[in-house]
């Protein structure tokens, strides 16, 4: 009797815990204090308004206008940039939408804040809810792209003024991001534009010629090099995606060795070394192409004999190395930099697979080059597993 009642308040004192436990832990950590709740909400809306700001003004307005009025807390809430009105939430809509751009004229003029009193916001109807408003310019640099205008009943206050103000800052700085996203979009399908630019018309040519040579002697041969040429251009001159995967990469470069291996007939021997872990990673578009295509011009045209080129990409823990070599004539070291850097030298896209490595994944992550007069050479590159934005299309 006596264990039973033991256990039974045990289990009493148990629960007792666990109840003040959910009740601590709700109260100070879910719940908070009533600061605690309304910077939740701040950082709440200023997340979800943030993703839609970032695809521009134009493209995200809609979407994230009711966030921005939620985060102010007024009745209606407007985006123009300056010449349309892209995006109205909260009432009056039906009266003062239309005049929304015109309304915002001097700011956008200006690019400045200024406030609208009922003269200028001019409404029929006394129970109106929107009779005065404050409109804040959206700049990005030093420009002027637009305008966020908030509409209230009565007089606007100064803190509410201040808000305008720091809601407007907060989404130019998002749309300011944006442009550069779309900037950082265009400068990499430049860069892809001049690599492709840049792929060899002798390799072209000499791959036509190589498979109308077996087009008698070995039909079947000369169709297999056909389909491989169709695959690699088609890899190389597509039009979407900044990234793609290993396998896509070193699949392009299967087809470009097999072409050349045609053209070069016994000369050129390849070998190809890869871990099975590193073949989903996400890759800058054509960095290993580049690459391969110096191998094969610096290794073996102008020369004599056989050339051999080596291909590795292992798994080494968060990241894939990957390392392409030949056996050819290399070069001065201090060429390398001038290949790099773009100053000098006609090694193929060198420099711009380098650029390009440094500004997605950082600085060390950068091509790095060993090489010497008659001693081959070597390009190295280690690809983290991971990346923030990096994604295969």
């Amino acid at each position: 009797m006596d264990t039973v009642l033991t256990v039974t308040i045990g289990v009493l004192i148990v629960a007792a815990g666990a109840v003040l436990l959910t009740w601590f832990v709700r109260s100070r950590l879910v719940l908070g204090t009533p600061e605690d709740q309304a910077t939740y909400q701040v950082l709440h809306m200023t997340s979800l308004a943030t993703p839609e700001l970032r695809a521009g003004l134009e493209a995200g307005a809609e979407k994230a206008v009711r966030h921005l009025r939620d985060l102010l807390g007024t009745p209606a809430v407007a985006l123009t940039d300056g010449t349309r009105l892209l995006a109205w939430d909260g009432v009056g809509a039906d009266v003062h939408a239309q005049h929304a751009v015109s309304s915002a004229v001097d700011a956008v003029r200006d690019g400045s804040t200024v406030v609208l009193g009922p003269a200028t916001v001019a409404c029929p109807d006394p129970e109106c809810r929107v009779r005065n408003a404050i409109t804040a310019a959206l700049t990005t640099e030093d420009h002027v792209v637009g305008a966020l205008t908030a509409y209230t009943g009565s007089r606007p206050s100064a803190r509410l003024v201040r808000a305008v103000e720091e809601v407007a800052r907060f989404v130019s700085g998002q749309l300011e991001l944006a442009e550069l996203d779309s900037s950082r979009a265009k400068l990499a399908e430049a860069e892809i534009r001049a690599l492709r630019a840049q792929i060899s018309p002798h390799f072209i040519y000499n791959s036509l010629g190589a498979i109308a040579s077996y087009v008698r002697t070995d039909p079947e041969h000369a169709r297999e090099l056909l389909l491989d040429f169709a695959d690699f251009t088609r890899y190389s001159f597509r039009r979407h995606g900044e990234f793609t995967t290993l396998a896509e990469e070193l699949r392009s470069v299967e087809r470009y060795l097999a072409l050349e291996q045609a053209r070069f007939g016994g000369r050129l021997e390849v070998t190809l070394r890869v871990s099975p872990e590193v073949l989903p990673v996400a890759v800058p578009f054509l960095c290993l192409q580049p690459l391969v295509e110096n191998a094969v011009r610096h290794g073996l045209e102008g020369e004599e004999g056989r050339g051999r080129i080596i291909i590795i990409a292992e798994d080494a823990g968060n990241e894939a190395s990957i390392s392409i070599e030949d056996d050819g004539v290399g070069m001065e070291p201090e060429l390398v930099l001038e290949n790099l850097t773009g100053e000098g030298g006609d090694h193929v896209g060198l420099g711009n697979v380098d650029e390009r490595l440094r500004s997605v994944f950082g600085d060390e992550h950068g091509l790095v080059v060993e090489t010497a007069p008659g001693a081959g050479t070597k390009v190295s590159m280690r690809v983290p597993k991971y990346a923030p934005g990096v994604h295969a299309h």
